[in-house]
Parts: C-alpha cells; sequence; structure tokens
C-alpha cells in the first residue's frame, strides 16, 4: 500500500517508496503511477520523478488541466521542493548556494560538471543547510532552484561529498541517502497554498533522528 498524504478530485500526494519507478519505462511493468492508480481506482497524470532508488513526497495530477497547471508550476519554479540526504564528507560551510554547468550523458545516464556551455549543457542550481554531522558523514537539508538529471547528486559529488549508497556517483553500495522531504506549491484549482512534508526513517536516517529545518 503507498501511503497516501492528501486527495481531491484534482491532485494526489503520496509517499514514493525508494525502489519504485516514478512513471513508466520500456522493458517495466509496474511504476508509481500505475500501482497508484490501480490503488485509488483512478487515472494519473505525470508532474515530476524521482529517482528510481529515492523515496518521498510526490504529487500526481488527476486530470490534465491539473497536470498542465502543476507542471507550469514546476517550469516556472513555484513548485518548491525540499530534500534530505546523508553525504559522505562533510561541507567546511555550514549553508550555501551551489551553482554549476550540467551535461547529461543520455547513454550512460550520468550527468557531469563541465566548465562552460555547449549544447546539451545546462544551468544548475541548489541551496544546501547541514542539519546534523558525525565527522565523517552529513544530514543536508537541498532545496532545489532547478531540475536537472541527477543534480543533487552530481553537485555535492562533485564537491567531495557523495551521497552514501549512490555507487555511480561515487557514494558507495548500498540505498542511495536521498529523500523527498518536503512539496509546496499553489492549488492548480483554487490556487491555494499547500505544502507537504514526510520524514524518512529507518537505515541510515535513524543514526540523525528527526530532521529540524
Amino acid at each position: 500500500m503507498i501511503p497516501v498524504l492528501y486527495r481531491d478530485p484534482s491532485l494526489l500526494v503520496c509517499v514514493k517508496p525508494a525502489g519504485v519507478l516514478s512513471q513508466p519505462a520500456p522493458g517495466e511493468e509496474e511504476s508509481l503511477l500505475s500501482l497508484l492508480g490501480a490503488q485509488e481506482d483512478c487515472v494519473l497524470y505525470p508532474v515530476h520523478r524521482l529517482d528510481r532508488g529515492v523515496g518521498g513526497v510526490m504529487v500526481c495530477a488527476k486530470t490534465s488541466r491539473a497536470a498542465a497547471a502543476l507542471s507550469a508550476a514546476v517550469q516556472s519554479r513555484i513548485l518548491e521542493k525540499i530534500y534530505l540526504c546523508v553525504t559522505r564528507g562533510c561541507p567546511q560551510q555550514p549553508e550555501a548556494m551551489l551553482q554549476d554547468l550540467l551535461l547529461h550523458d543520455r547513454a550512460r545516464n550520468k550527468s557531469f560538471v563541465v566548465a562552460r556551455k555547449r549544447s546539451g549543457v545546462k544551468e544548475a542550481s541548489l541551496s544546501y543547510r547541514v542539519l546534523a554531522q558525525d565527522g565523517t558523514r552529513a544530514l543536508l537539508a537541498v532545496r532545489l532552484h532547478t531540475g536537472r538529471t541527477h543534480q543533487i547528486r552530481v553537485q555535492l559529488a562533485s564537491r567531495g561529498w557523495p551521497l552514501l549508497g549512490d555507487g555511480k556517483y561515487g557514494g558507495g553500495a548500498g540505498e542511495i541517502a536521498l529523500w523527498s522531504y518536503r512539496l509546496s506549491f499553489p492549488h492548480p484549482v483554487t490556487h491555494k497554498a499547500m505544502s507537504f512534508t514526510q520524514a524518512p526513517s529507518g537505515g541510515i536516517w535513524d543514526d540523525f533522528g528527526s530532521p529540524v529545518l
């Protein structure tokens, strides 16, 4: 059973389990949309996505109108996303904004920080705050200002702070320590401000206790 935080005729907010695809993919029978659609007995439209290994709060639309409005909120950065992550290594600054140029290699499904603009290169920006650390690891709250492929993973790893469990970017084996903690956005019909939060639990997350943002 996929936890549902909120539902109305226009949208549904849920907690995506880590390990489940956000959207259908070639050769894959199950995704969050198909599982949740069957559970709720409705058709769902994608608005944004999380990497397969990442869990946490997601919003799905129940109508094409709501999907268009929410997708526009994502593009205009009105929909705000805050993530929690655990890094191998600790940033020296307690908080900062990181800005990079990223190139996504589709064949390898991997992003890279590059030095100059060229075809396929996109600007990426995020800000982080250190919530706790133990000398070798740090719990960070990350606010995305852009939505690039693997953005948090590659921007932090490029500075020597790969996410624990992120083998693709140098964080070692295991479950990737990245979680969608909070989503805030205007309702696509009523325009009422909405915000949903879900803290992670179990495994590495329990080492740091409840996050205080």
